[in-house]
């Protein structure tokens, strides 16, 4: 697009992508889901071998494929601050994914025309909401890695091969499935320039072990380090990808996230209708199909990472409008596709702004919580309700691991911090391992009524809740104490109530 002059454009683009960021400056501790959770890790990874260190927690370093804010933040938060330091790197993770979006499209087209704007609406999309900060940031580093492979595809096969083994290592440290958004655009690539050919056998031997050969010494490294990728949990929820695509552009709300794709994809269908819009390079069309298999192909969630097919939507976002080109035929009509483009981004980051703003509150509340605590005692988190997954309201998800930080803030256990062997470098001591999970959320109230009754069985960190936990956390929207008879009620806030658990009482085995 052109309007008014490169420079008319490239103002714009600032000055959106100004207001983009606005929020992650603005907001000490942003509103996303898992956020809380990896700001926790991040405080026990910094006190680590310190008078102040965690008496439950303790760090396992190994090569894992998620490891780009635990090894960036913690000496960052030496110098300004943990908080600070993890709100710098959720600000770089958002500076690198737009400018390696436009880098891309650089590399394609000699110059920067749709993708920043296509990144700035998919900047607040589900994914980022949720808080997958590292994938965020290993994303960023692999559009720069997908730039850097399209400005090298004719140079010699050892430049190529030492640009791709930095990217590769720099993503496969950063997110593992960052690293298959990297694979998939560049093998995709790869397939359409083998296709322009008479099919050469030897071009084609040269290319895969390029492609695979850095990928394969830092598996069998990770491997003989005792490292791992995760779990082997799979699951499918096929029915929700349609859900999945139209929460593309905000992952707090369900209305405005949907009207502004149906927005854009009506605006794009008018342009290809108008003969304005088509592939800047066939290639694009190889890479676009790429990604629609990969979306229908993937589980919900892999390798105990939730989520999978919808990163996938988001980073199609940035990647495929590279490869895109519309031309507009005067500049009133750019003006116009800007002006609405313009409008979602705005609007989009008030509801962002808004969100985030309301949960600050929300936060003072649970820090003031934490000094109620007893230091060094066990802390459960429950759900006020059924706990859908997602909520119904998007905006109550941030909520549900707030209270992990008092395994900072109070030095107590906290079932729900991650530790997921092969995705954190923290791990429960071994005498407490039996009172925490890996992964998962807040457990719901009719379920922990049962268990404390003695009607149900859980898991081993679940059974016992109400005599192996001194308080409890209930998140949600607030109901009446539900067990009188062993809970004290401390402090309430909006979305959560403290607890107390006032007898230890075998629930059931």
């Amino acid at each position: 697009m052109n309007f008014g002059g490169a420079t008319g454009a490239w103002l714009a683009f600032a000055l959106l992508f100004a207001v983009a960021l606005a929020p992650t400056v603005m907001v000490d501790i942003p509103a996303m889901v898992d956020y809380p959770n990896h700001l926790a890790r991040m405080h026990i990874l910094a006190t680590a071998g310190t008078p102040d260190q965690s008496p439950y927690y303790q760090v396992k370093w190994a090569l894992y494929p998620n490891l780009a804010m635990d090894l960036i933040v913690p000496p960052l938060g030496h110098l300004v601050g943990v908080e600070a330091a993890t709100r710098w790197f959720l600000l770089l993770s958002q500076i690198l994914v737009v400018t390696g979006a436009i880098a891309i499209e650089w590399a394609v087209k000699g110059r920067h025309r749709i993708a920043g704007f296509a990144a700035l609406l998919a900047l607040h999309g589900l994914p980022f909401a949720m808080g997958f900060v590292n994938f965020e940031f290993g994303l960023g580093v692999a559009l720069w890695g997908i730039a850097a492979w399209l400005v090298l595809k004719d140079a010699a096969w050892t430049v190529r091969l030492a640009a791709h083994a930095l990217f590769v290592a720099l993503i496969f440290t950063a997110h593992l499935f960052a690293l298959g958004i990297y694979g998939l655009t560049i093998g995709c690539y790869e397939l359409w320039r083998l296709s322009l050919r008479r099919f050469d056998a030897r071009h084609a031997a040269a290319v895969v072990p390029l492609l695979s050969a850095p990928v394969i010494v830092l598996l069998a490294i990770m491997m003989a380090a005792g490292g791992g990728v995760g779990g082997h949990d799979i699951a499918w929820h096929a029915g929700q990808k349609p859900n999945w695509v139209l929460l593309a552009m905000n992952g707090y709300s369900r209305y405005f996230s949907a009207i502004s794709v149906v927005t854009v994809v009506l605006l794009l269908w008018l342009l290809r209708r108008q003969g304005l819009l088509a592939f800047a390079t066939p290639a694009g069309k190889w890479i676009a199909a790429g990604f629609l298999l990969a979306f229908f192909a993937l589980p919900f969630r892999l390798f105990d990472t939730a989520f999978t097919d919808v990163r996938v939507v988001t980073a199609a976002a940035f990647v495929l409008p590279a490869f895109v080109a519309i031309d507009i035929p005067n500049a009133r009509t750019a003006c116009v596709l800007v002006a609405v483009v313009a409008a979602i981004v705005v609007v989009n980051v008030g509801v962002v702004v808004h969100v985030w703003r309301d949960y600050a509150v929300e936060y003072a509340a649970f820090k003031r919580s934490f000094a109620m605590l007893d230091r060094g005692s066990r802390v459960f988190v429950g759900h006020s309700a059924e706990a859908p997954d997602p909520p119904d309201d998007l905006t109550e998800y941030p909520a549900y691991h707030v209270a992990t930080l008092a395994a900072h803030y109070a030095k107590a256990l906290v079932p729900t911090l991650f530790t997921h062997p092969g995705k954190q470098p923290l791990e429960v001591v071994q005498a407490q391992k039996h009172l925490t999970i890996s992964d998962g959320g807040p457990v719901p109230l009719p379920f922990l009524k049962r268990l404390a009754e003695g009607r149900a069985e859980g898991g081993r960190y679940v059974q016992n809740w109400a005599r192996d936990f001194d308080y409890l956390y209930l998140v949600g929207p607030p109901v009446a104490n539900p067990m009188p008879d062993i809970l004290d009620e401390v402090m309430h806030a909006r979305r959560f109530t403290l607890y107390r658990i006032r007898r230890r009482i075998s629930s059931g085995g």
